[in-house]
């Protein structure tokens, strides 16, 4: 390691370094990391102690492109940029699709520095807004549904009924059948009728840890009773801008796939709930010049066996779903209602390894708490800006 009493410029650069929302890596002519950000630190679950112990072909994949352009960097003395290169390894995630900005250090001969733009922040962005139209689209469908369909139903239902009073048992049981799908298409309807409420939400600040451990105790008494649960809990983090009563059915959702994935690993089988502070994300407000900040990070965790790759992308669409007697309904509305607050709702799954992300406002009394008001007012999805914390 080199000490910051020989390099005086990497103490006076630690604290804007740590600010930046990117991994930045220093590398040594031999290959060894010479200093890491908090970013990185986090890209690789790795302290910097550790990551200075470390040569990079060790954390990336073997034969990666990272190690071309670092090489083609020190022979041109010129920076280069490198898009959607795949930095995943079982360790730290198969996910790791980034952009990448590798510079040369002109102090110190051979050295290179390495910049890391994750590719997910940008890519969920994109399928958010995706999921948000597809919701309105159910909005519409629901409310033509419970229009059009329900009147007929009721009637359909009621001359069953009367039909059944005077038929023989043979006929009496294709009466029932026909009460029993009516009853069953209502329910469907009364179910996606839930997407056709646009009213704004009523936010305010609200303790993330105590709609857990609600969420947590529901759950352990009913359909999670054999599932270990596990916090990672951030302390100090302030209150998100949320309605309460919607963030519990968010978390009731999700921890109730949590436990459906884990239900065949027996007492193998565990959820975590995780939060954490993660400034860098903004989304900006049509018609505001302002941005809301997303920094409060919210995640449900399981190890079951994962979501089959060919679904991800997809995953929050309404009827989406592996379940067979499932609806596909529960993470649309998931993802409804988490843009219904102006965030981000995101799945990363291999096996083993299933996280839930969600990325919310934090609560505040002043300009941006309207703001948060005025995203749930608006139908117009945001536009979403990085910028460093």
């Amino acid at each position: 390691m080199t000490s910051t009493a020989q390099h005086p410029r990497i103490a006076s650069g630690e604290a804007i370094l740590n600010a930046l929302p990117n991994p930045v890596l220093l590398v040594a002519p031999d290959g060894r990391i010479v200093d890491a950000n908090m970013a990185a630190e986090s890209f690789f679950e790795m302290s910097k102690q550790f990551l200075q112990r470390e040569a990079l072909k060790q954390l990336i994949p073997f034969g990666s492109p990272l190690l071309t352009l670092i090489d083609q960097v020190r022979d041109s003395g010129a920076p280069v940029n490198e898009f959607r290169v795949d930095l995943g390894t079982p360790r730290i995630g198969r996910d790791r699709q980034v952009d990448l900005h590798v510079a040369p250090l002109a102090e110190w001969p051979a050295h290179v520095v390495v910049m890391i733009q994750k590719r997910t922040i940008a890519d969920k962005m994109d399928r958010q807004l995706t999921h948000r139209s597809a919701a309105r689209s159910v909005i519409a469908l629901a409310a033509m549904l419970a229009h059009e369909i329900k009147n007929p139903l009721s009637g359909i239902r009621g001359a069953a009924q009367l039909l059944e009073q005077g038929s023989t048992p043979d006929d009496r049981m294709l009466t029932r059948l026909i009460c029993d799908e009516a009853d069953r298409i209502v329910t469907l309807v009364d179910r996606m009728e839930v997407f056709g409420d646009e009213r704004p939400v009523t936010r305010g600040p609200v303790n993330i840890h105590s709609v857990l451990d609600h969420v947590k105790r529901l759950a352990q008494s009913g359909f999670a009773r054999k599932v270990r649960f596990t916090e990672d809990y951030d302390p100090s983090l302030p209150p998100v801008l949320a309605d309460r009563d919607q963030l519990i059915q968010v978390f009731l959702n999700l921890v109730k796939n949590a436990a459906e994935a884990v239900s065949d690993l027996g007492e193998e089988g565990e959820i975590q709930f995780t939060t954490a502070f993660r400034p860098g994300l903004s989304l900006s407000l049509p018609g505001k010049r302002a941005r809301v900040s997303l920094p409060l990070e919210f995640c449900v965790k399981d190890n079951g066996p994962g979501v089959a790759e060919d679904l991800l992308p997809n995953l929050f669409d309404p009827f989406v779903t592996t379940k067979q007697t499932g609806s596909g309904l529960g993470l649309a509305l998931v993802a409804k209602i988490v843009g219904d607050h102006g965030g981000i709702v995101e799945c990363e799954s291999q096996p083993r390894r299933t996280i839930f992300r969600i990325l919310l406002p934090m609560f505040n009394s002043g300009p941006i708490h309207q703001l948060g008001n005025d995203a749930a007012a608006s139908g117009t999805p945001p536009r979403v800006a990085r910028h460093p914390a």
